[in-house]
């Protein structure tokens, strides 16, 4: 069973940065697209950044594009989101998710527990 371990989440100020990590252990991490997503009070889930097995293909939320930068280091199995530029709509959950799939329609079979964030302006 996989396991998804989130950490970084907290405080920061608009045009900060923070950065979050995600833990994988259960199975073979480099068979698994790795996601991050967010959920903001009130809103739906948005899926913000992926990152495929290899690691070479990466898919950004318009909203975060040139400001967040996902990345993947198989040696450690984590996967990680920079987020830099921060604003105050960037403000919710994050949640990481792992995938056998890729695309926009892949299927997120296992979720971490969540990480706030906080950006206030």
């Amino acid at each position: 069973q996989v396991q998804l371990v989130e950490s970084g989440g907290g405080l920061a100020q608009a045009g900060g940065s923070l950065r979050l990590s995600c833990a994988f252990s259960g199975r073979t991490f480099d068979r698994y697209t790795m996601g991050w997503f967010r959920q903001a009070p009130g809103k739906g889930r948005e899926r913000v950044a992926a990152v495929s097995r290899s690691g070479i293909l990466k898919s950004y939320a318009d909203s975060v594009k040139g400001r967040f930068t996902i990345s993947r280091d198989d040696a450690k199995n984590t996967v990680y989101l920079q987020m830099n530029s921060l604003k105050p709509d960037d403000t919710a959950v994050y949640y990481c998710a792992a995938s056998l799939d890729w695309g926009a329609a892949a299927k997120y079979d296992y979720w971490g527990q969540g990480t706030q964030i906080s950006v206030s302006s």
